[in-house]
């Protein structure tokens, strides 16, 4: 029987994975690199063990520290989690070979598996050969063999990006992944990405435990998930159940794993199959009432599962927070998560705490909002609503992307397939800020100077303030007097005034409105706004031409040939940045020259540093 769990991981899913621990009464072990060392999931376990000599990028890839730790600390079986090694059979082998116990599913099926290339030729599918690509077999999909997450994939549309691409896609995966093997399929235009959850036993026994549907994604990573899937025919429910029993059944499989497909004309297509647990686990567990980590634990000690799989019960969409801006291209953002709450109605699953900073090393992801509801309609309108009372305090985040998705009629109707942000993310994301929250921050601010001989007789001047809204840039002037009954502004009547809340009469609507403030930064009723000095700050000018990191990261490689002196084109992709496990092209604003090259590969750098200079050629 299991005593003791390591869990060779991170973030949100190393505390999800110590909370059924906890429940079950295993102890539990994190390890953590230098620059998780205060993280949540290392001060939540019962025992944590830093991981020297590597860097934060490289920890969790490293299965040789990760098993001495194992051992050091007195664990007795190892947990991987999803991403970095929990795909990889040379890791599950030295877990075993170490007399530990391995929560994941046999090395022989890793390696049938895990391997995108060796599971489709394993389930009768033929990647394409790169060599033998032509104009006519486009667009397709280069891909990642190893792991997941949107990681090392990119779409191609013209022959001539198809070399770029696969190196890039390859450097993306050996840096996420520790392997940077790729292949190529065909993209299938408006698909629908539907997977279905497998869990099997040592005794026979597979469960096809429903389906979900992963259509909404940006940049091919999953952003709202739910189970079951909408609108597939019972015929076609049928046919992706055999598939995913007859994957298993193929390879021997045991423990929680996951096979893909695309669904197109009614037809679904064989994509993957992920030899681990999936981010999205939790709607499968709403909705069938089991908790998958459990059931990992009971097929690794060697137990049976029931004959059949409980029945289903309503319905589940998951949505994932991610810290990224949109007004700045879906950067992935850094700083302090201040504050983060939602409401009890909903399952949080999250890797951090109120007073957290979120670095640059890992994925930007902040949580998992979870709900369940006995129809799909209910289980949207609860977690959208419980998404925009969310309390969510620092860097930028995608909340308002998640919520309007949510609501959005094509969704809501049900069958949105892969192309739906291709669609109407510029809609999804118009910026729509409340037009009172500026004032409600100043009112915030102005209270108690009232008190002290700020209202006068005769009428006072206005006060003047100035916000941004962001992270549309939005600059808005707030005016604002102290009377002798208290605050007042125009338009309004000022109920009430505090630091933490402001209630305003508009229209004969009384509405309220919840203020934090953190530095510079106010957040009215969960919306960011900067307060901006009276006197703007001077700003220091850049040279025309001059490139900027747009978020902190590490250089990670260069152009070929680039140096100062060089000539470059219009769009050509200069130099690669990696930030929380995605790279980053920065590309020539201009045709010109190079004049300047300070960026190198290993360099870190941070937002806004200054990386190069194009000259443009006035010619």
């Amino acid at each position: 029987m299991i005593t003791s769990v390591l869990v060779a991981n991170r973030g949100e899913i190393a505390c999800r994975v110590f909370r059924t621990c906890a429940e079950l009464g295993i102890r539990t072990v994190a390890v953590y690199s230098d620059a998780d060392e205060d993280a949540l999931h290392a001060r939540v376990a019962d025992a944590a063990v830093r991981m020297p000599g590597a860097s934060p990028a490289e920890t969790y890839l490293r299965g040789d520290l990760i098993v001495k730790a194992a051992l050091a600390a007195g664990a007795d079986a190892v947990h991987p989690g999803y991403g970095f090694l929990s795909e990889n059979a040379g890791f599950a082998r030295a877990v075993a070979d170490a007399g530990l116990t391995w929560i994941g599913p046999p090395p022989e099926a890793i390696e049938a598996m895990a391997s995108k290339t060796r599971a489709k030729e394993l389930m009768g599918v033929e990647p394409l050969k790169t060599g033998d690509i032509t104009a006519g077999d486009l667009p397709v999909l280069v891909k990642a063999a190893a792991g997941g997450g949107g990681r090392g994939m990119r779409v191609v549309r013209e022959l001539a990006d198809l070399e770029e691409q696969l190196a890039a896609a390859g450097a993306e995966a050996l840096s996420a992944f520790g392997d940077g093997e790729v292949f190529v399929e065909p993209y299938i235009e408006g698909g629908r990405h539907v997977e279905v959850q497998v869990m099997a036993d040592a005794h026979g026994t597979v469960w096809a435990l429903g389906t979900r549907d992963c259509s909404l994604q940006r940049r091919h990573q999953k952003v709202i998930e739910e189970a079951p899937a909408p609108g597939l025919t019972p015929e076609l429910e049928v046919s992706l159940r055999e598939m995913t029993v007859r994957a298993a059944r193929a390879t021997d499989y045991r423990g929680a794993g996951t096979v893909e497909f695309l669904v197109a004309d009614g037809k679904a297509h064989f994509l993957e199959m992920n030899t681990r647990l999936q981010v999205e686990h939790p709607v499968t567990e709403a909705v069938f009432g089991v908790d998958l980590v459990a059931l990992q634990l009971r097929v690794a000690e060697g137990e049976p599962l029931d004959e059949e799989p409980p029945a289903v019960r309503g319905h589940s969409v998951e949505a994932r927070l991610y810290a990224e801006d949109p007004a700045a291209g879906w950067a992935p953002q850094t700083g302090t998560l201040h504050r983060l709450s939602v409401p009890s109605a909903v399952r949080l699953d999250t890797g951090f705490t109120d007073g957290d900073p979120i670095g640059v090393h890992y994925d930007a992801m902040l949580a998992k909002v979870v709900a369940h509801a006995p129809t799909r309609a209910e289980a949207l309108r609860k977690l959208a609503g419980a998404l925009e009372r969310a309390v969510v305090h620092g860097p930028v985040t995608n909340r308002e992307l998640l919520v309007r998705s949510l609501r959005h009629p094509e969704f809501t109707a049900g069958g949105a397939d892969t192309g739906f942000y291709d669609r109407h993310l510029a809609a999804l994301t118009a910026p729509d800020p409340d037009p009172y929250a500026p004032l409600a921050a100043a009112l915030a601010d102005a209270h108690g100077r009232s008190r002290f001989g700020g209202w006068r007789n005769v009428a006072s001047q206005p006060q003047v303030k100035h916000y941004r809204t962001e992270p549309d840039g939005t600059e808005h002037e707030v005016r604002y007097r102290h009377t002798r009954d208290g605050l007042a502004a125009d338009g309004v009547r000022v109920v009430r005034a505090t630091p933490a809340l402001v209630v305003l009469e508009v229209d004969g609507v009384v509405r309220k409105f919840d203020v934090a403030v953190h530095g510079e930064r106010v957040y009215v009723n969960g919306a960011a706004l900067t307060a901006l000095p009276r006197l703007p700050e001077p700003v220091a000018r850049q040279e025309p031409g001059s490139l900027l990191a747009p978020m902190p990261g590490t250089v990670v490689r260069l152009a070929e040939g680039l140096a100062e002196g060089v000539t470059v084109a219009a769009g050509q992709p200069l130099i690669w940045l990696e930030a929380m496990k995605m790279e980053h092209r920065i590309t020539a604003p201009a045709s010109g020259t190079l004049t300047a090259l300070h960026a190198a590969p290993g360099r870190q750098v941070e937002v806004g540093a200054l990386l190069a200079v194009v000259q443009e050629d006035q010619s």
